[in-house]
Order: structure tokens, then C-alpha cells, then sequence
């Protein structure tokens, strides 16, 4: 959209660029709680706590489903998968409470908010960990797709092994 005359005022460059939703990020900011912000990539998980402050955003905590290696993840699995996606929540969860947070609120930026994806995996991933979301029960994935048994049984126990991992791990 060209933007012409001396009266016309340019829209910030993240919004004509559609990577931010400013609206959203207002309402998210006005509860004043820390944000649980997920990412999708086109390789893996993102996630983080993130608290707002005048002079930028500041991230408490974080962590990426390539860290789920290091707990034990298996080598030929995806890190992109719903089973990962939980792990990389669940592993973001004891991080933040381990910093002292024990509340947010989601934030999936311009995600689609289809009930039962990825986005949705790590928010369940968050409250097993312990962390307070406020969220509906019927957005989160089944179990089934959680634990990886839609893909194969061998991932299902890597998914309970790499969870108890992160669990020492954080104690």
C-alpha cells in the first residue's frame, strides 16, 4: 500500500510488514503478567517468558526445542513435533518457575489458532510443568498426540524418559 502526501502518516514498519499485531500486543500488555511467547519455526520450537519494561522487553526465561537433545530427545526425531513442542512448554515451565514466576498469560503472535496444535502442545506442557495459564481445556491436544503414540510407541517412551530428565534437571 503506497503511502502519498505530505498529511499521510506511515504505519509502524512491523505492522506493514505484518509481523505484529498491535492490537493484540496492547491487551496482552495491560494485564500486566508476564508473557509465555511460543514460536513455530520452520526448524523447531521457540519458547519464552518474556515481562515488559520501559526500555524494551525483557526475557526471564527460555529455552528451544534443540535443547531437548540435551535431556536425551532422540537423535531421528523431529524437534517440531507436537510431543517436542510439549517437552520444549514443559521445560520453559520449570525454567520460569525456578526464576520466581509462577503466572502468564499466552502469547502466540499471529499464529493460527487451530485447537490442538503445536502452539497449544507447549502451553500444556507449561501447566504439567506447574506454570498458571489462563486457557480453555478444549484447545489442548489429546494425550495420545502429546505423548507421540499417534507416531509411534518408541517415541512415546522417549517422551516420558526426556520429561523425567527435565525434571532432575530443574530440581
Amino acid at each position: 500500500m503506497a503511502v502519498h502526501g505530505k498529511n499521510q502518516r506511515l504505519k509502524y514498519k512491523r505492522r506493514r510488514t505484518g509481523e505484529t499485531d498491535y492490537r493484540r500486543r496492547l491487551k496482552l500488555l495491560r494485564g500486566e503478567m508476564p508473557r509465555a511467547v511460543v514460536r513455530v519455526s520452520n526448524s523447531r520450537v521457540i519458547a519464552q517468558i518474556v515481562a515488559y519494561e520501559k526500555d524494551g522487553d525483557k526475557i526471564v526465561a527460555q529455552t528451544n526445542s534443540a535443547e531437548l537433545r540435551n535431556h536425551g530427545w532422540p537423535m531421528d526425531a523431529s524437534i517440531k513435533s507436537v510431543p517436542s513442542a510439549y517437552l520444549t512448554g514443559f521445560s520453559l515451565g520449570k525454567k520460569a518457575l525456578a526464576a520466581g514466576i509462577d503466572e502468564a498469560v499466552l502469547d502466540i503472535g499471529l499464529a493460527a489458532s487451530t485447537r490442538g496444535n503445536r502452539v497449544f502442545s507447549a502451553l500444556k506442557g507449561m501447566i504439567d510443568a506447574g506454570l498458571w495459564l489462563p486457557h480453555s481445556e478444549d484447545v489442548l491436544p489429546s494425550e495420545e498426540r502429546v505423548n507421540g503414540t499417534h507416531i509411534s510407541d518408541s517415541l512415546a517412551s522417549s517422551v516420558e524418559s526426556t520429561r523425567s530428565k527435565i525434571e532432575e534437571a530443574s530440581s
